[in-house]
């Protein structure tokens, strides 16, 4: 049995946002365990794209993808799959997801998503500052290309779109991505560079240190499932494969996993679904790219690393439990043909899978609910990484209230 009497809060969920999370309890002078079954930072937070998604303000969808989703789910490789047989488990995630798309709900998503991105890069210049590990972090903004001559109305109402709220967006003419990116292919007709957004060259060694920095400021690790607990007038007792432990307060911050927790602790059913991500590590890939580059066309990004090239992308509804399909991360490399002068080299490339968590609303829960005994930061969808830091920061301030906070666009109570 884990001896955890001496536990402020118990942090559920070793990922970027957990660790995150758990850093600024400690130093906030909270004596804190994080749990997790598996290492830090094995999660969804290994194998993210790296990019820290600033520009990305609006849903994960809106009412032009009724029109081609059809034809998205035909096509087995491409950027959308359904798994069929996962169907009738989703199709009330995706029935929120609809009623999220008309016009009220959707700008109450869209001021959700963008609050949080406009503080997500500060926030992590002063974590990683904090820390130390500042040259993790390149700040030096991404691109979006295209290359057919009928994509660029598409671009040019997002640009607009991205223009009306107040993202840092310029429109790259085919002359400025050659100048820039030297080894894309010149046929590339331009794109829209975002110059307030950034990359991390290891997103893995990223919560690695800020792991190492939690322990430094006591922050303690145990390796265990919880698989569920209870509330009591001294705080939560939660059951894991390795015993039981009590605390006085939780956070739950296991990403896809965070619903079954929830529901045992708060009552509450969260309408929380995971996408399945890929991602392509091309290790002999050094050099080609400055900075992230997203194809409008292809769907899928490309983010310098330091050890290689990552192309990452894709979505794929199929549960936690369904095998992964890994040909969907080979096909990242067959869709980065022609983008580039030369190919790029696959020798050695490794594939990975993972699970995004996702809310129908595209907005996470972070909110402190049952008296303050439990705090809650889960949901982030494709947003984890670049949302992290400065989510860390909003669970800091929520763990030091007295009572309820006011209500917000991430209230557990939204659904």
């Amino acid at each position: 049995m884990l001896e955890t009497a001496e536990t402020d809060i118990a942090v559920v969920g070793a990922g970027i946002v957990g660790v995150a999370c758990a850093l600024q309890l400690a130093r906030q002078g909270r004596r804190v365990l994080l749990v997790d079954r598996q290492a830090p930072g094995q999660g969804a937070s290994y194998g993210n794209a790296g990019h820290l998604a600033t520009e990305q303000v609006f849903p994960i969808a809106d009412l032009s993808i009724l029109k081609r989703l059809p034809r998205m789910l035909l096509d087995p490789m491409g950027p959308l799959r359904l798994d069929w047989k996962y169907l009738p488990k989703a199709m009330p995630w995706f029935t929120r997801l609809l009623l999220n798309l008309r016009p009220a709900p959707f700008q109450r998503s869209v001021a959700g998503i963008r609050t949080l991105n406009e503080g997500s890069l500060g926030a992590w210049r002063r974590l990683l500052g904090s820390i130390g590990r500042s040259e993790l972090f390149h700040e030096d903004g991404s691109l979006l290309v295209f290359e057919k001559p009928e994509s660029r109305q598409a671009l040019e109402a997002l640009r607009a779109r991205m223009q009306q709220q107040a993202v840092p967006v310029d429109f790259w003419s085919a002359e400025a991505v050659r100048e820039a990116a030297p080894q894309l292919n010149p046929s590339l007709l331009g794109g829209l560079f975002f110059p307030k957004t950034g990359h991390f060259i290891d997103p893995y060694r990223v919560v690695c240190e800020l792991f190492e920095a939690a322990k430094a400021s006591g922050v303690r690790f145990a390796q265990a499932q919880v698989e569920g607990g209870r509330l009591h007038s001294g705080g939560v007792t939660l059951v894991s494969d390795h015993g039981t432990f009590n605390s006085r307060q939780v956070l739950i911050s296991c990403g896809a996993h965070s619903a079954k927790l929830t529901a045992a602790l708060t009552g509450k059913r969260v309408p929380l679904d995971t996408e399945r991500g890929y991602h392509l590590m091309l290790p002999g890939e050094h050099q080609r790219l400055p900075f992230a580059v997203t194809s409008l066309e292809r769907k899928f990004i490309m983010t310098p690393m330091a050890d290689g090239l990552r192309l990452a992308g894709t979505v794929e509804f199929a549960g936690l439990e369904a095998p992964p399909s890994m040909q969907r991360a080979w096909q990242l490399h067959h869709l980065s043909k022609g983008l580039f002068r030369q190919d790029l080299n696959a020798e050695g490339a490794t594939p990975w899978m993972g699970f995004r968590p996702s809310l129908p609303d595209s907005l996470p829960v972070i909110d402190r609910v049952c008296d303050g005994r439990v705090l809650l930061a889960f949901g982030h969808q494709h947003l984890g990484l670049t949302q992290a830091a400065v989510t860390a920061e909003w669970v800091g301030r929520l763990a030091e209230l007295a009572s309820e906070p006011e209500r917000g666009a991430y209230r557990l109570d939204r659904f």
